[in-house]
Formats: structure tokens, sequence, C-alpha cells
């Protein structure tokens, strides 16, 4: 929704301004569409399913593994020792912990893969998009499917960044705050 308002706002605006003599052409693109047909997207899908089925096999195999554990623990503790008992205790609770940390060792790298496999896919989405919006003379190409604005024309439009710092009495040389990280704090943004 904040994309949309951002879209027609500054469809508006620009509406308004040609009618002293600018004339512009406005596209659209939907890039999940478009990305989602990219033979590249293909590839990097088959690649991410392959690294996921790997990551289910392993996951597996703990589970498995768990699961023996368990069932041999609970039909043989009443013949086991207080050490027996103790040392196979800990050897399910090793594995519930190997299962957690493989599980979120996992994750982050699923979506460190997922971000390196798709990349060139969104690089080569926003390539071929500036390259129409050069091509056939759009001023503005809008993405529907994000609200985003993945081309534009700027020796065809104004950045109003400064006028929009004068009218809210921003200094022009005015920096964004930063507060100094103290070292176990989460990062302030």
């Amino acid at each position: 929704m904040k994309h949309l308002k951002r879209a027609l706002l500054l469809l508006f605006i620009f509406s308004a301004t040609s009618s002293f003599g600018q004339s512009f052409k406005f596209g659209y693109v939907n890039s999940q569409e478009l990305i989602d047909l990219m033979p590249e997207r293909d590839s990097a899908m088959l690649k991410l399913d392959s690294y996921s089925k790997d990551i289910q096999s392993t996951l597996q195999e703990i589970q498995n593994e768990y699961e023996t554990k368990v069932t041999q623990y609970q039909q043989k503790q009443a013949t086991w020792t207080a050490a027996t008992l103790e040392i196979r205790q800990k050897e399910i609770s090793d594995i519930q912990s190997r299962y957690q940390q493989f599980t979120e060792k996992s994750n982050y790298e699923f979506q460190q893969m997922r971000q390196i496999l798709f990349a060139p896919v969104y690089q080569k989405a926003n390539d071929t998009i500036t390259a129409i919006g050069k091509e056939y003379g759009f001023t503005f190409i809008f993405d529907i499917a994000t609200g985003a604005v993945p081309y534009f024309d700027k020796d065809q439009s104004t950045d109003v960044t400064a006028i929009a710092k004068s009218k809210l009495k921003i200094p022009a040389d005015k920096k964004p705050m930063v507060i100094p990280q103290q070292e176990d704090a989460p990062p302030v943004q």
C-alpha cells in the first residue's frame, strides 16, 4: 500500500508538470511474473531444491538416530545401571542439541545460498527493465509487483529531495545521526 501511494504521488506530480511542455512516457512491469518465467530462475530453483534435499536428508539421519536411541533407552532402561542411564540420557540430549544447531545453521546457510543463486536472476531482470526503459524512451517504469520504480530517466525527472529538506527546514549539509554501538547491543537502525 505504501508503495502504491508513492507511485500514485509520483504519477500525480509528473502529470501536473507535463502541462509545462514536458511529455512523459510511463510503463509498468510485473517483475515477479517476469522473474518466475526466466530460465535462470528455473536453474536456480533446481539447485536450491537439491541443496534443500541434502539438508533434509541430514536432518532425517539425525532424527532417525534420535528415535533409535530413545527406543533403545525405553526398552532397556530398567536393566541399565545408573551410570549407563546417565550416559544414554546424555547421548539423547547431545543428539537433540546437534539437531537444533544443524537446523539453525542450515536455515541460515539456505537463505545465503538462495541469495547467491537468485542475485544474478534479479540483476538480469533489472538490467532488462533498464534497457527497455532506455530503448523505448520511457521516463518511468513502475513495478506493479513491488510498487518500486526499477527504471527512471534522470534527465526527464527532477530530484526534489533538496526542496523537501528546505520545506522541512533541514540544513543542506546535515548528516544522518549515528549512534555508537556497544559490543553486545543489537544494531540500531
